[in-house]
């Protein structure tokens, strides 16, 4: 008896995490599991660009650049890996994300990719009333990334990148950088 052929379209949209197909930083297709992480229809999400599902749409161009440095930095076979604040459609309501992607066309990354959306807000909550760039600032904090870094990856200054970090401990009423990252993944 010959094993039954993989419906690999049923696999696509009954994946346990959310996944899109990208051209352009535009949405071709995306799963039942990420229509209902963004709260959102077909028609709001397939044909639309990425940036409906961001905060802002200048945290859209700053992730695009970032994807890009990374691609670019890793070579041809690179994936990209973040945690970041995500928006759902339905609700408006902000929640931490962890986004994975590989580009298709390495040369090209925005050309055309595969994501994957993980919704991390049954075990990491938005608490405290964040800028874009804090919110920036936390998530490559949480990576562990050093002020200097964070600097060259964002295009400021790692001064500039310090006194965020100030303005996040106040927020969060941490005492040190590791109390700080400790509030923000338990957050």
């Amino acid at each position: 008896m010959e094993p039954a052929a993989l419906d690999y379209r049923s696999a696509f949209q009954l994946a346990p995490i959310g996944l899109v197909l990208s051209a352009r930083r535009q949405i071709v297709d995306c799963n039942e599991r990420v229509l209902s992480m963004f709260g959102a229809t077909r028609e709001q999400l397939v044909g639309q660009s990425f940036a409906v599902m961001y905060p802002s749409a200048a945290e859209f161009e700053r992730t695009g650049a970032r994807i890009v440095a990374s691609l670019d930095a890793q070579g041809p076979t690179a994936n990209y890996a973040d945690d970041r604040v995500m928006r759902r459609l339905g609700s408006g309501e902000l929640f931490w994300c962890h986004v994975t992607g590989r580009a298709l066309d390495p040369a090209d990354p925005h050309a055309r990719g595969i994501w994957g959306f993980e919704d991390l807000s049954a075990r990491r909550q938005i608490t405290a009333d964040l800028t874009p760039r804090e919110r920036e600032i936390a998530a490559l904090l949480v990576e562990g990334q050093t002020s200097k870094l964070i600097g060259r990856h964002l295009g400021v200054s790692p001064r500039t990148v310090d006194i965020y970090r100030g303005r996040l401990m106040k927020k969060y009423q941490a005492g040190s950088t590791p109390e700080l990252i400790h509030k923000l993944l338990s957050a």
